[in-house]
């Protein structure tokens, strides 16, 4: 047998030597670049067509998606927030016409109240975008190549019913007779109650069939893909039967105003398949979009379900791209009971709205008011008790009674004595204030899972829950009439007010993605600096446990004023006429 002998030279040595080292640092380098991307997250509200100016429901999806972003920041997530405008299909092209406008200078004036209404309402978005920009339709046109070059894409001929006011496809199962305003017989969605007309042109279909199966073991195998669990069940009912193809092109001679198709200028693609791809549009997609494709979340309202629960996951799967983390969805609102309508004159402008009852106020009445599951209902009134209630009266009265002069004349955050509130009951303690400490010691966790499921009105009425027990606490023990001049009472005196400052900065620092400015108002008037307002920093109560607390001693903020001034009837004209527009679907 001969053996052949490789002579290496002490400089390789040296190299082969240190390969071990430099492979467990790339290890190392991989371990902290994943552990970097699994901090990422990016929430989306869905693009909003831009046929009419925003409305209630608008602004409701655009403050669910950003509380969802500011609370992820809060955990360290390196987060990224899209919303936007839809600007292509058929509505557009005809609104625009009405208005005597060319289609864009048309969505630009539109897209713009959107923009401005989000600012308005401090909507902390990182981009906004428009179907009608480049990188858009570079996206859109890739996007459709790789479907095509699939063999999923094929040319083909659709007969059959479309609403133009829904851009949407319907079966014959989805449509009924209905009447119009003259008392023509007319067809209509079931879904929408929109007309409906029947149509039938050459175009482009994608193999929607095909994707049935995939979709039924995606949504079984994730039980919490479509939140909450009534939506879930409704998608499941949905592919209980058979998904015909679906038509993804329009002939260009009826429909100018979209994208067309990449070596067919003789077709416009289909407004949904150009819209729903602005969430890969704004992860970078067709480059370097992985870190934040994979970690998608869209908050909908329910009116598109079927077109981000089917269609959307079905066109990922055909192009090879991760399914969404979650698609939240949230239902609508009614005015006094009615559906908003333009006929009806019951629109409601929710720009007029955060100026009546505050940006933060308009912002706490639809978290805490609006349940995803089922509608629910709007009136003036209810806006004006709610904030009176639990933001005025409950919240601030206990931030002022805390740091009243007073009560406070050193205008410090108090110390905490042991004795007079110790682990075992003995001192001046009483049993309903142990179960107060439990209550707000264990809110964070109940606030976080709540945030996590989208159901921000169960995490508001626990912290609401929480300040009423506190303000009972102060109640309970009367601060106020104790003896300053007496060692004992003054110990006791100052532990009920730092224990107070300690449950209203858990609230104020679990209410920033909520009410981002009055909780910035109340953190600051306790002292806490911005470093010290993360979900990190939610350590309760720390003298309690007998460990030091960083906030002892320490010299409250300035006084601001009232954290959250009463509204009055004076501010609620409610004779005042509203100018409406008609409001618009949302995409």
């Amino acid at each position: 047998m001969k053996f052949s002998f490789l002579f290496v030279s002490r400089e390789h040595r040296q190299l082969l030597s240190l390969l071990p080292a430099l492979f467990k640092h790339a290890l190392r380098r991989r371990s902290t670049q994943l552990c970097r991307d699994d901090r990422s997250y990016y929430i989306t509200t869905p693009i909003f067509y831009v046929n009419a100016s925003p409305h209630l429901g608008h602004l409701y999806s655009a403050v669910i998606a950003d509380c969802l972003h500011r609370y992820k920041l809060l955990q360290g997530f390196k987060s990224q927030f899209a919303t936007g405008t839809d600007e292509h299909g058929l509505k557009i092209q005809q609104a625009a016409e009405a208005a005597g406008k060319d289609p864009l200078t048309f969505c630009t004036d539109v897209s713009e109240r959107f923009r401005h209404l989000f600012s308005s309402c401090n909507i902390s978005y990182t981009d906004y975008i428009r179907t009608t920009q480049q990188r858009h339709r570079q996206a859109v046109e890739h996007f459709w190549s790789v479907l095509w070059n699939k063999g999923l894409i094929y040319k083909g001929s659709y007969e059959g019913w479309y609403s133009t006011q829904d851009e949407s496809f319907l079966t014959p199962l989805q449509v009924s007779d209905a009447l119009d305003s003259s008392g023509k017989e007319i067809k209509v969605s079931l879904e929408s109650g929109h007309k409906v007309e029947w149509m039938k042109e050459e175009n482009y279909m994608f193999r929607l069939s095909a994707f049935r199966s995939q979709l039924l073991d995606w949504l079984r195998g994730n039980p919490h893909a479509v939140q909450p669990e009534r939506f879930q069940q409704a998608v499941l009912q949905l592919l209980q039967e058979d998904l015909p193809d679906l038509s993804v092109s329009r002939q260009r001679n009826r429909l100018q105003w979209g994208i067309p198709v990449p070596g067919d200028p003789e077709q416009t693609i289909y407004v949904w398949l150009d819209a729903l791809v602005n969430y890969l549009t704004v992860a970078g997609y067709p480059h370097e979009h992985d870190q934040w494709w994979r970690v998608a979340h869209h908050v909908i309202g329910k009116d598109i379900l079927k077109f981000h629960a089917v269609y959307w996951p079905a066109f990922l799967l055909g192009a090879g791209l991760p399914l969404p983390k979650t698609i939240y969805v949230h239902s609508h609102w009614t005015v006094e009971g009615k559906k908003m309508s333009k006929s009806v004159g019951n629109v409601v402008d929710p720009l007029e709205c955060s100026q009546m009852f505050t940006t933060d106020g308009m912002r706490y009445f639809l978290l805490r008011q609006g349940v995803p599951d089922s509608d629910c209902d709007y009136t003036d009134n209810k806006v004006m008790k709610l904030l009176n209630a639990e933001l005025a009266d409950s919240l601030g009265g206990l931030l002022n009674r805390c740091t009243a002069p007073a009560l406070n004349p050193a205008q410090v955050y108090p110390c905490f004595c042991p004795q007079s509130f110790p682990r075992e009951q003995g001192g001046r303690a009483v049993e309903e204030d142990y179960h107060m400490l439990e209550a707000v010691k264990s809110l964070p966790a109940v606030v976080e899972k709540h945030y996590e499921s989208m159901h921000m009105y169960k995490a508001l009425e626990a912290i609401s829950a929480c300040v009423r027990q506190t303000n009972g606490f102060v109640q309970r023990h009367t601060p106020w009439k104790l003896d300053q001049r007496d060692s004992k009472d003054k110990r006791w005196q100052d532990t009920i007010v730092h224990v107070s400052l300690e449950c209203l900065r858990i609230y104020g620092t679990l209410l920033q993605p909520i009410i981002p400015e009055t909780s910035n108002k109340l953190l600051s008037r306790l002292g806490v600096q911005p470093e010290e307002r993360s979900w990190a920093a939610l350590n309760f109560l720390s003298r309690y446990q007998g460990l030091d607390c960083p906030f002892e001693g320490r010299a409250l903020g300035v006084d601001s004023g009232v954290l959250f001034t009463r509204l009055g009837t004076q501010n609620v004209d409610k004779e005042k006429p509203k100018k409406t527009k008609k409001s618009a679907n949302s995409k």
